[in-house]
């Protein structure tokens, strides 16, 4: 008899899993196991919703693999410690785990790797299971990585996609290896109250439903605000509860326009991952400095205040703040009309802006929330680094009548129409509940000062 230790991270699904299909295949047993991260805490990446959100991952998880026999087994502690004290309890020849190339989970491996082969046991790390491409495939002739989206996506779209792997029948689980409780939403303080459920049964569910209609809409309707027409996927993704190969080979096989443009989204994913994995600094540091001066933290203090709050007087942006606050999520328009305001019209550190999503968001992953933050504060990979969505526009054109902003801002119910988006305007003011707050800025002054603060005049 032989048994393998089966290390999920990020990867917390049975559908579409080569590590667990390859421990299953080599081996008579396998243990599944989860370990709470005591780095990923420290380092502050435990915030309420995502923590909510891979409590109710766990939890599914845990009940599919007792469907077909097994269980999960978690622990606590430092990663290293736990896989080998949990090795060496199941008298386990080898430890499967999927790739992950962020600069923590490297460093995570190489010692894990170390520490394995100490006690004669082996690592085997398999491709990268939360893209479709791994970071590093492609490359481009003379360059390490891609900084262009364009050009990576025509030689991403050239790959084309593996078959996905349908999920065990049975995962046989040695007797002996004790597990904790899975931890629960219920004992995460500070939820969003509207944060969806997580794991691989409501990811896969939705999913369904996603790819049996609406997605035939998306290239028409992604952007419209109201109509809430876009996958939701996001924490799925980031958890591993979907498996981006099976959603872009799905998205694919169903083809046309919506399609196209749903699998184009699924490749910024990549696109940023590859981006990181080759300049793991632009977690924290511009990617493309533009020497900017941002305004110091005490004179932008009340403003910062203002936009975390949704109370800056713009009401899209308001309204894109007070979903991401209910749902732990905010669609993706809102998300940058909202980090265009706080960099570019209050001009304030992208990093302000990228913490507090951090803090919020179920999805929130380094490789998509800071490159995202840093594409619409112009130190990114933007091609148009200046460019400044205007607010009031931006609700016209993707809010046209009003109806988003009036979902989040009860303030505001009694504006109709189009006039929503200026609410201090003559005539509407009068309409509008007087909790809501005048605009913290002046538009064109903001466009100026930005304007000569990056040497554009």
């Amino acid at each position: 008899m032989s048994t393998a230790v089966v290390l999920f991270t990020c990867d917390l699904r049975l559908h579409d899993h080569p590590p667990l299909r390859a421990a299953l295949r080599e081996h008579d047993t396998v243990v599944p196991l989860f370990v709470r991260d005591e780095g990923v805490a420290a380092a502050g990446f435990a915030a309420p919703n995502r923590a909510a959100f891979l409590a109710d991952c766990l939890a599914d998880l845990d009940a599919g693999l007792r469907r077909r026999g097994g269980r999960l087994v978690v622990r606590s502690g430092r990663v290293v410690d736990v896989v080998c004290r949990v090795a060496a309890e199941a008298d386990a020849v080898e430890v499967h785990m999927a790739a992950d190339h962020s600069g923590y989970a490297q460093r995570r491996e190489e010692r894990l790797r170390g520490a394995l082969e100490g006690e004669r046991r082996a690592l085997r790390v398999h491709a990268a299971v939360g893209t479709v491409v791994p970071p590093g495939a492609i490359v481009p002739q003379g360059a390490e990585h891609y900084a262009v989206f364009g050009a990576y996506h025509r030689r991403w779209a050239a790959e084309g996609t593996r078959k996905p792997l349908a999920a065990p029948r049975a995962v046989p689980v040695p007797d002996g290896v004790r597990s904790q409780e899975p931890p629960s939403r219920r004992g995460v303080a500070g939820v969003s109250p509207g944060l969806a459920p997580g794991g691989e049964t409501p990811g896969r569910r939705r999913l369904a439903a996603w790819l049996d209609g609406p997605l035939d809409a998306y290239a028409d309707r992604h952007d419209d605000l109201a109509a809430d027409a876009t996958s939701r996927l996001s924490a799925y993704l980031h958890f591993g509860a979907v498996s981006p190969t099976e959603a872009v080979y799905r998205a694919r096989a169903r083809g046309g326009p919506g399609a196209e443009a749903f699998v184009r989204q699924l490749c910024w994913r990549d696109f940023h991952r590859q981006l990181l994995a080759a300049r793991p600094a632009a977690a924290r540091e511009d990617y493309r400095t533009r020497h900017d001066r941002w305004r110091p933290g005490p004179e932008a203090a009340a403003d910062v205040a203002a936009w975390k709050e949704g109370r800056t007087g713009y009401p899209v942006v308001d309204a894109a703040m007070r979903q991401l606050a209910h749902e732990g999520w905010a669609h993706n328009r809102a998300r940058l009309i909202a980090a265009s305001f706080l960099t570019k019209t209050l001009y304030v550190d992208w990093r302000v802006g990228a913490r507090h999503f951090l803090e919020l968001l179920a999805d929130g992953d380094i490789p998509d929330n800071q490159l995202n933050w840093q594409w619409v504060a112009g130190t990114g990979t933007d091609s148009r680094p200046n460019r400044v969505l205007n607010p009031v526009a931006q609700g016209r054109r993707y809010d046209p009548d009003g109806t988003y902003v009036r979902r989040w801002m009860p303030e505001l119910a009694g504006v109709a129409g189009p006039a929503v988006h200026e609410p201090w305007k003559p005539g509407v003011r009068a309409h509008v509940a007087a909790a809501y707050p005048p605009p913290v800025v002046d538009l064109p002054e903001s466009l100026a000062r930005f304007r000569a603060a990056r040497g554009l005049d």
